[in-house]
């Protein structure tokens, strides 16, 4: 029999609230930590958090507070499920309530804007002596609330860690994969929003399967370039953490960053999108920073560029396409060629 857990979700947005819920099921003591006073009354009392899932029904063993100490009080596993902006912040808050020793994983999938550092980064420089892991993979929030079948990859340098989360998450409808590649799995799952924007736009504008696929193979190999840049493992990216979450983040419309790119495709303004959209759409966000660092790297990310200069500078999309289709062409498979 599995050990039992106290344990804490910082951020009851839609994908916290699901992996909650999950705990929940799997019969361990959770607390769900939420800005809005009117939203854990409705998780306590209601079992619904109908702003961020809709028609899910929560586990009422779930408890939900606006007290962070009271939410991480002697927990031994702490989520951090907040937007990449509120991290530092967050975390800042926790280091004083966390127990030595307690696993603090990380489920935000984003890089910080002022310091353009990884989640895991952020919460090893301001919370000390924990035990730090990651979390991504192909999590649609809603689709997983709705106990739909699928799988994630919780990454760490300790092994101990990965075994517990797994027997913490695991289920007959959600599998969870073990890896060590934190940097990998994270830029995965940061990176991807970038090109799910790209996709949504795509098919706003009526493009074919053939066009769609095509995008998608190439953002893959584009953030996997970006990312080996960056000290990452490439085969992360074949795995669920990598192509798995790309290719639901560009093809569905539960995906935000789908979402905002389906709305640009339809001529809407980026800020009246995201004031529409309600939620985080963190590729709005790392788009800016993947320029500058793409430029300043001299990584060759034409997608990157091309959504730029459709949203920043206003270049119509028919000339960012037509200016990539005539870009120098390089490897299909670039890691499959070991470099002179």
């Amino acid at each position: 029999m599995p050990n039992k857990h106290k344990v804490a979700v910082v951020g009851g947005g839609s994908f916290g609230t699901a992996i909650a819920n999950i705990i929940a099921d799997n019969g361990h003591q959770i607390t769900l930590w939420m800005r809005s006073e009117e939203r854990v009354n409705e998780v306590n009392k209601q079992h619904t958090n109908a702003t961020y899932l809709p028609d899910i029904s929560l586990n009422s063993n779930l408890k939900a507070t606006t007290e962070l100490d009271v939410a991480v009080r002697d927990c031994d596993i702490v989520f951090v499920a907040v937007p990449s902006k509120s991290c530092r912040d967050v975390s800042k808050q926790l280091k004083p309530l966390l127990s030595a020793g307690c696993m603090v994983v990380s489920t935000t999938k984003g890089i910080e804007s002022d310091s353009n550092k990884l989640m895991s980064e952020v919460l090893a420089e301001e919370l000390g002596d924990v035990r730090i892991g990651v979390m991504s993979g192909p999590n649609l929030a809603k689709e997983l609330a709705a106990r739909q079948i699928t799988g994630t990859v919780i990454a760490s340098a300790d092994e101990s860690l990965t075994e517990t989360i797994q027997d913490l998450l695991q289920c007959s409808y959600f599998r969870v994969y073990a890896g060590h590649d934190i940097h990998g799995v994270e830029l995965a799952g940061a990176l991807k929003n970038v090109y799910a924007i790209v996709a949504g736009l795509a098919a706003a504008l009526g493009c074919g399967a053939n066009t769609i696929s095509m995008l998608v193979t190439r953002s893959l190999a584009e953030m996997s370039r970006y990312a080996v840049h960056k000290g990452a493992d490439p085969m992360t990216f074949l795995g669920l953490a990598g192509v798995g979450d790309l290719f639901v983040t560009c093809t569905s419309p539960l995906s935000r960053n789908y979402r905002v790119g389906f709305q640009l495709g339809q001529g809407k303004a980026l800020d009246d999108v995201v004031a529409e959209l309600g939620q985080v759409a963190e590729g709005v966000n790392t788009l800016k920073l993947l320029k500058q660092e793409s430029e300043q790297l001299n990584i060759y990310m034409p997608l990157v560029s091309g959504l730029y200069d459709i949203i920043y500078n206003a270049r119509s999309v028919d000339e960012v396409i037509g200016s990539m289709m005539w870009a120098d062409q390089n490897r299909d498979v670039e890691f499959s060629v070991k470099s002179s």
